[in-house]
């Protein structure tokens, strides 16, 4: 956005991950790429998470839009998984990627903490040093997030081993409203989100959240679905499809109060 602005160019941005349906590509991508700029030259639609894109329906499509209007609107896609974006549009696309070289990661990881450290004995706030270290290799290297999540917890008056308990459980009751509402994309998102974790931890946690949270007769679909994708999990070679596939039985299956 900043080069474009600088560049003086029109340019749109639209997220992949809230609208990631072909309604969007029909309407709203189709629109802006087809109409002149009032600005002359090159119009531009910047999609990010454009790997939330629907892979069967809106990938597919979006490249018969490049082609079509590529002389009058560039595209910009970002991503953070780019296994997820189909062929046929990595071969339109001009690949970068943004990584910290491995040589550099323990260092930048270093820095945020001092920083980190700095700012809790600015506003007085105690810390255990193993649990904030544990923090930011967990997110690392999203900063943002590592800083919400230590702000929001140093609420209780000081950051210790508690955080990474209190973590686990919050981002499952974030679970828990989208699975009531059959939000399949944003469950996909979750996962993602923390896929970081250990497996058998998340099931376990996922046991201990929504126990409580289910109609009393789901409990028994509940507790059947958790041990066999628990199983499962073992051996099988991708985690995040294996727990997409559970959650999303969970939302077939398991009735909500």
């Amino acid at each position: 956005k900043a080069m474009l602005e600088e560049m003086g160019s029109t340019y749109m941005m639209i997220n992949g991950s809230d609208e990631s349906g072909i309604d969007v590509l029909r309407t709203k991508i189709k629109n802006f790429a087809s109409t002149v700029s009032l600005e002359g030259g090159r119009k531009f639609l910047i999609i990010d998470e454009a790997d939330y894109l629907n892979p069967q329906s809106t990938q597919p499509a979006l490249r018969g839009v490049i082609e079509e209007f590529h002389q009058n609107c560039g595209f910009i896609l970002t991503c953070n998984y780019k296994n997820r974006i189909i062929p046929a549009l990595h071969s339109r696309c001009k690949p970068i990627e943004f990584i910290i070289p491995n040589k550099q990661k323990p260092q930048l990881a270093k820095e945020f903490y001092e920083r980190l450290v700095g700012i809790l004995k600015q506003e007085n706030i105690g810390f255990e040093q193993k649990a904030l270290a544990e923090v930011i290799n967990k997110h690392f290297p999203d900063w943002r997030r590592i800083i919400q999540e230590v702000q929001a917890y140093s609420h209780s008056g000081s950051v210790d081993a508690g955080i990474l308990v209190d973590l686990e459980r919050k981002n499952i009751k974030e679970l828990l409203p989208l699975l009531k509402r059959k939000e399949l994309n944003n469950v996909r998102r979750w996962i993602v989100d923390n896929m970081d974790n250990d497996p058998d931890r998340l099931f376990r946690n996922i046991y201990d959240i929504m126990f409580d949270s289910c109609e009393l007769n789901s409990i028994p679909n509940l507790v059947v679905l958790l041990g066999e994708y628990q199983y499962k999990s073992a051996f099988v070679a991708d985690q995040e499809i294996n727990m997409f596939a559970f959650l999303t039985e969970i939302m077939v299956q398991v009735k909500f109060k």
